[in-house]
């Protein structure tokens, strides 16, 4: 792993969001008490990590209405109705996007798809401070996205220490070696490679095949980003990804059940080490 360089704030379209996000916080402090009583009273979720270790690629199915990149994806989605229909199409896990702005999204999404299904379910969104986790625990979420460039390296470890006191798991999100390291030196267990780069929202397709074979097999690796049908999640697995998060081809998709299907019994290859 090459050496961190010194972490400078975001620019661009992530830049944008995370200081949106941070405004976001401030209305969830005044809601601190009623978070922490409702996360104490908050059942057991499924394990999110566990859901992923599979003998295919495990798939995280996205209810996503619309993006930065593409505008409204589906504009209709129902988000019940849509995560019902991957888990019967063989999705391992759901993520929800609960980022109002860019996405379309809201923290009810997450308690509502929770209700209706039986998978873990991630809530994805900007997380940048430890009471949005808060309320992930509390809304009945099994994870929650870290985004590492996001994130000062304090501000990190500060949310993984904050994670682990909740009992939330973590899908924590890289795009190059020196935030991998970063990853990896927390200690976390399930580890998302973005193809895309969120400043600029570009996809590097080969993003995914570079960093895979770096994480240790004792680790979930999840592909994320410009996956859109079977061809691309056989060629994840030829390069080690223990899973595929999937939103746009499947939130766009006519019958999201068959779309899932035909992409939940990829074999997984797994990494050398």
């Amino acid at each position: 792993m090459q050496a961190s360089p010194v972490w400078i704030p975001p620019t661009g379209t992530l830049g944008g969001i995370v200081a949106e996000a941070r405004e976001r916080v401030v209305a969830l402090r005044a809601r601190e008490s009623e978070l922490a009583r409702m996360a104490a009273d908050a059942s057991g979720s499924p394990s999110f990590a566990s859901a992923l270790r599979l003998t295919n690629v495990a798939v995280i199915a996205e209810v996503k209405r619309r993006s930065p990149s593409k505008g409204w994806i589906n504009s209709k989605i129902r988000p019940v109705q849509q995560a019902q229909a991957y888990e019967a199409g063989g999705a391992a896990a759901i993520s929800v996007l609960t980022e109002p702005k860019h996405f379309g999204g809201e923290s009810a999404d997450v308690t509502a798809v929770r209700d209706g299904v039986r998978l873990p379910v991630l809530k994805k969104d900007f997380h940048v401070d430890p009471i949005q986790l808060l309320e992930a625990k509390a809304i009945g979420a099994s994870a929650a996205l870290l985004i590492v460039r996001a994130l000062s390296p304090r501000a990190f470890r500060d949310m993984v220490a904050a994670a682990n006191a909740l009992a939330l798991e973590l899908l924590v999100e890289v795009r190059d070696e020196s935030e991998l390291s970063r990853a990896l030196e927390a200690s976390v267990s399930i580890i998302g490679i973005n193809n895309r780069n969120l400043e600029t929202l570009v996809i590097d397709a080969a993003t995914s095949e570079r960093l895979l074979d770096a994480i240790p097999t004792s680790l979930v690796a999840v592909a994320e980003s410009g996956i859109g049908g079977r061809a691309d999640v056989e060629r994840l697995a030829r390069a080690g990804a223990d899973a595929v998060l999937i939103g746009s081809a499947i939130s766009a998709a006519n019958d999201p059940a068959s779309a899932v299907s035909d992409l939940s019994t990829v074999p997984r290859v797994g990494r050398e080490r």
